[in-house]
């Protein structure tokens, strides 16, 4: 199903530490290339990588256009408040640049070697959930705020600063019940292809927009974001848009050159003419 969503590319750029400059000259050479986003994978525990939201704020201070974002927060050792707040903060620094990729977790005993929480795979998805509220409540500037959750709290806190512009949630997951949190509350679907097969593109997908429509929700209003490692064909794009509803894709810098100035406008031109007028 096609939710005739605008087509957006992006690059996964991998936050090396071993060479440091490389991953900040990458995504200045995306934006110059005309690459809408670029996303940061998270995972603290890894010591030859940077800290993804330290990078993050790097790549916005040097980019004017390119929006940048988490792909995805590793949740159990990233508090949703702070999490909310350092958000909050880039978005305005930027000029309204951030989105926030959110997972719930993975690699338990890394995390857990870091000092994290070990949760159960029904325990993750619960605390995700909480997260997403507490996110939101941040996000409103409200004084005084509360949430008593099974693993957040809030005590009377007077959140701030508000984003200078809505942030979508985008949740990477898999299985039924995350996929539902999606429909229900998040703002996007970030899944990456290999874990995705595409023979489960149509069942995920249904799982997010019947979870949508249930809670009063469009399912055209959820952003589907696809991380595609491999080389892919601008016809193969274009049918993960029409037929799947993906809207947004990210790959690797390596693509090179002739992928943005070849396959993304044939992309966009597939696009357009399988939609039709209007």
């Amino acid at each position: 199903m096609d939710y005739g969503r605008p087509v957006r590319f992006g690059y996964f750029i991998i936050p090396d530490a071993t060479q440091p400059t490389r991953a900040l000259e990458q995504a200045i050479d995306a934006e110059e290339a005309g690459i809408d986003l670029i996303g940061i994978q998270d995972h603290p525990y890894q010591h030859r990588f940077y800290d993804t939201w330290t990078l993050l704020s790097a790549i916005a201070a040097r980019t004017s256009r390119v929006t940048v974002f988490p792909d995805v927060a590793n949740l159990p050792l990233r508090p949703p408040a702070m999490l909310a707040k350092a958000a909050a903060s880039l978005d305005l620094l930027s000029g309204g640049r951030v989105e926030l990729g959110l997972g719930a977790g993975g690699f338990w005993p890394a995390i857990g070697a870091m000092g994290g929480p070990i949760r159960t795979a029904g325990e993750s998805v619960s605390a995700l959930e909480e997260a997403i509220e507490v996110i939101r409540l941040f996000w409103t500037g409200g004084r005084g705020l509360k949430f008593d959750g099974r693993f957040y709290q809030l005590a009377g806190l007077n959140a701030g600063p508000p984003p200078a512009h809505p942030i979508g949630i985008w949740v990477g997951a898999y299985k039924p019940r995350m996929l539902g949190l999606i429909g229900r509350k998040a703002d996007g679907w970030v899944p990456s292809l290999g874990y995705l097969k595409p023979d489960d593109f149509g069942e995920a997908s249904a799982h997010i927009d019947d979870a949508a429509r249930a809670a009063g929700r469009d399912p055209s209003a959820i952003r589907r974001v696809l991380n595609v490692g491999g080389d892919l064909t601008a016809e193969e794009f274009a049918s993960l848009v029409l037929e799947h509803g993906f809207d947004t894709f990210m790959t690797s810098p390596e693509a090179g050159k002739a992928f943005v100035e070849e396959v993304v406008p044939k992309v966009r031109e597939l696009v357009a003419a399988g939609r039709g007028p209007g």
